[in-house]
């Protein structure tokens, strides 16, 4: 089997995209969150460390103040993301409840992960949480982090966020939950004869260029994105699997080292 190295992972990071927090026509989607409440907090019941990263916040501020198009203003982006990253802890919150499982939130920007002693910090509470049987749950701050600030505070996009994550923490595992199968030799949206990357163990030049732009309307990210957070993780020794967000379900049989998405492992 040559997934065996995830059936010896205990410390898994679970990062979701907006394309799977919500519908295509902007509301947020219930029975997705549900789902992953549900998996999350049964693999918590079953000795697994769980770590939840989760994008969204402008997306269900959006649905909120029921408006269509994101704003092209930060300040009134930072403002989206303020007022939906409440609604979105208030539906985790909710739906893991119905699990008996409790979470927390934690919201980073990139100078906590880069300075040396709030980094030591994060590691010592999330630490500490999952020792409580706690789920913590992450986002970016966007309504603070921006990009024309002097020094950096924003990670570019939360499958770099799950990247960072995993190696603030050690995780054994990245499951990157998206819009996709897997990565794709080309866009299986547009062609037929797509195939899919059931392994990848080196992030090349032809990789990258095959990787597309952003995808939906309500995210940020796209194929380039998620090789880079596979780069982060090769560098740091750790492994991702890309999967899709539509079949959350799946997750239990990912982490019993069945063949579903692309597996990244430099390890063969």
């Amino acid at each position: 089997m040559t997934r065996r190295n995830i059936l010896k992972a205990r410390r898994i990071v679970v990062k979701i995209g907006t394309s799977s927090l919500i519908l295509p026509n902007g509301k947020i989607n219930l029975s997705n969150i549900d789902e992953l409440a549900f998996v999350l907090a049964d693999l918590n019941n079953q000795g697994y460390e769980v770590i939840l990263v989760t994008s969204g916040a402008v997306g269900v501020g959006l649905n909120v103040l029921g408006m269509e198009n994101r704003p092209t203003v930060i300040a009134q982006q930072q403002a989206l993301a303020s007022i939906g990253q409440v609604e979105l802890m208030s539906l985790y919150t909710q739906m893991f409840h119905r699990y008996s499982q409790k979470v927390s939130q934690l919201l980073l920007t990139r100078d906590v992960t880069d300075f040396p002693t709030s980094r030591e910090n994060a590691q010592n509470a999330l630490n500490a949480l999952l020792e409580l049987d706690i789920i913590p749950i992450i986002n970016e701050n966007d309504a603070i982090a921006v990009d024309e600030m002097d020094h950096q505070t924003k990670f570019g996009d939360n499958d770099k966020l799950g990247a960072i994550v995993s190696k603030l923490v050690g995780a054994d595992l990245l499951i990157m939950l998206s819009d996709i199968d897997g990565l794709f030799n080309k866009n299986p949206n547009i062609y037929d004869d797509a195939t899919i990357f059931k392994e990848i163990h080196d992030i090349t030049d032809e990789l990258r260029q095959m990787a597309g732009g952003a995808g939906s309307r309500f995210g940020t990210g796209g194929m380039t994105s998620k090789l880079a957070a596979a780069q982060i993780l090769f560098d740091n020794g750790q492994e991702m699997v890309l999967t899709n967000g539509a079949r959350i379900r799946e997750i239990r049989e990912i982490v019993a080292g069945k063949e579903i998405g692309t597996y990244f492992s430099q390890k063969v």
